[in-house]
């Protein structure tokens, strides 16, 4: 499967259902373009995988239904960030089972960028489910880039002055 990616410096983006995933395409897109550089889509299946495929027979079969799932769901991310897949980028999408992790990791080589969207997440989710994006910040052999989903509008930011103010030491 790793032979059909492009050679030569690829811009990799991670792609879930997150409204974070969006937000990161549209940046990878976007560097993409402005870098000539190949865009891979993947989606990781977090699917229970058995380790020894080859003692299930029905492991292959559920992986090749998982891979292709995943094909779908990031042409309808693509659809609905870039109104489809770029006509002026070679674009590849690749869908893999297990630890997005590990697999984003493991696809990502020198030279490449990797690119992952982060949302606000609450305390019982970061407990159960560990962060992807620094996950492949802490293990990546590349450069990553991590795209903060923008809060909603109905909650204001600080501004740099007055989040300074807020958090100095004198005033507490």
């Amino acid at each position: 499967m790793d032979h059909d990616l492009p050679g030569g410096a690829r811009l990799i983006v991670g792609v879930d259902e997150t409204p974070a995933s969006r937000w990161a395409l549209a940046w990878a897109i976007g560097a993409a373009r402005l870098h000539r550089m190949a865009l891979v889509a993947v989606h990781v299946s977090r699917a229970p995988v058995h380790p020894f495929p080859e003692a299930l027979p029905m492991q292959n079969t559920i992986r090749a239904g998982e891979e292709a799932r995943c094909a779908e769901l990031v042409g309808s991310v693509f659809d609905d960030v870039a109104g489809g897949m770029p006509d002026d980028l070679t674009t590849v999408v690749a869908g893999r089972v297990g630890d997005p992790g590990y697999h984003l990791v493991d696809l990502a080589r020198e030279g490449d960028l990797l690119v992952l969207g982060r949302s606000r997440r609450g305390l019982f989710s970061r407990m159960f489910l560990p962060s992807t994006s620094m996950y492949c910040a802490r293990h990546a052999r590349t450069t990553v880039v991590i795209v903060q989903q923008p809060s909603p509008p109905d909650e204001p930011e600080l501004s740099g002055e007055r989040a300074k103010r807020f958090w100095s030491r004198r005033d507490i």
